[in-house]
Order: C-alpha cells, then structure tokens, then sequence
C-alpha cells in the first residue's frame, strides 16, 4: 500500500489505517515490535513527525505501546480486534 500524499485524508492518518490493518489481519504479532519511526518513514514515503503522529493514533486505540528505549510494540488488544 502507497500513501497518497495529496489527497484528502492526513498522510499519518492513512499510515494509521495500513498498520492497523496489518495488526488486526495479523502480520504484526502481539507483543513484537513494530518497525521503527525511520524504518516506516522510508518505506512510505513520509517524515517522522507523520510516522510518530500515526503511532500515537495507534497507541490512543490501544493497538500499541511503548517500551522507553526500547520501541512500540502490537498490544494484547490487537488480539481482541482480530490480530496477533
């Protein structure tokens, strides 16, 4: 999936759509670590700040959490919603 970085919806809200996909569909398992913020950022086509903001999404949802120094990883509640 690409992002399109000119249309209607946010470009961190659409990465936020594609990893929350990729959690419930289960190819981000629970309690792993997720890509990091530079990692995503190549990979999409964006800057940190709109990779972080998409995190930060899918933290307030309760798909992921933050070990500090060490990463954000899929949470337990990504197995609730059909992931992991």
């Amino acid at each position: 999936m690409t992002i399109d970085h000119g249309g209607d919806v946010p470009a961190y809200r659409q990465l936020a759509d594609v990893l929350r996909a990729r959690i419930t569909r289960g190819e981000m398992e629970m309690d792993r670590p997720i890509p990091s913020v530079e990692d995503l950022g190549e990979r999409y086509g964006l800057d940190p700040e709109d990779v972080r903001r998409a995190i930060q999404v899918l933290r307030d949802e309760g798909l992921l959490y933050t070990l500090e120094g060490t990463g954000d990883f899929v949470s337990s509640r990504a197995e609730e919603t059909g992931g992991g």
